[in-house]
């Protein structure tokens, strides 16, 4: 079974059972954490999700996924767009406990009622893709170098401040 428009909720395990696999777009203004962190975005993300069970009886969601997203550059907040893939497997659990036994690859995903809500779920993987900080290259960044310089410079002929513990200092160096 294979669409171009993923459903909101799924019945995970079974589609594990018959080794499904949903593809499709979501359009990125639906993600309201995402538009929270970056901005008002448009376009879509492409996802591909391939269900299946492991040789230890594990179900687990095996994603890609691909979106364009304009984000603020940090230095002079002006959108610039980046591209972001990820591929994440997901192992289906029910509990706690049950996530805390299984295999190191695969991160928790926790089924509740036989559902499972894909559009969280894909949120949750578009969110930990997200570069932490994000610069236009110096050349093509408006704000220039001398815009990033901190403190009051110095002009001639002014006396720097002197530290109240260069006396510590010159004990140290007595040693």
């Amino acid at each position: 079974m294979s669409t171009t428009r993923l459903p909101n909720t799924v019945e995970p395990y079974r589609l594990a059972a018959q080794g499904e696999v949903l593809g499709g777009a979501i359009a990125l203004d639906r993600f309201a954490r995402l538009v929270d962190a970056v901005g008002q975005q448009t376009g879509e993300c492409q996802v591909e999700l391939v269900f299946g069970i492991d040789m230890q009886r594990q179900h687990y969601i095996e994603g890609r996924l691909h979106a364009d997203v304009d984000m603020p550059c940090q230095r002079c907040l002006q959108p610039m767009s980046i591209s972001l893939d990820s591929s994440f497997l997901l192992g289906m659990v029910s509990s706690d406990a049950l996530a805390a036994q299984m295999q190191k690859r695969y991160e928790p995903v926790f089924v509740e009622d036989e559902q499972l809500d894909l559009f969280p779920l894909v949120e949750d993987e578009l969110l930990l893709t997200l570069p932490q900080v994000l610069y236009h290259d110096e050349d093509e960044c408006p704000v220039g170098q001398d815009a990033l310089q901190s403190g009051d410079p110095v002009a001639e002929g002014e006396e720097t401040k002197t530290n109240p513990f260069s006396v510590l200092g010159s004990l140290k160096d007595k040693n």
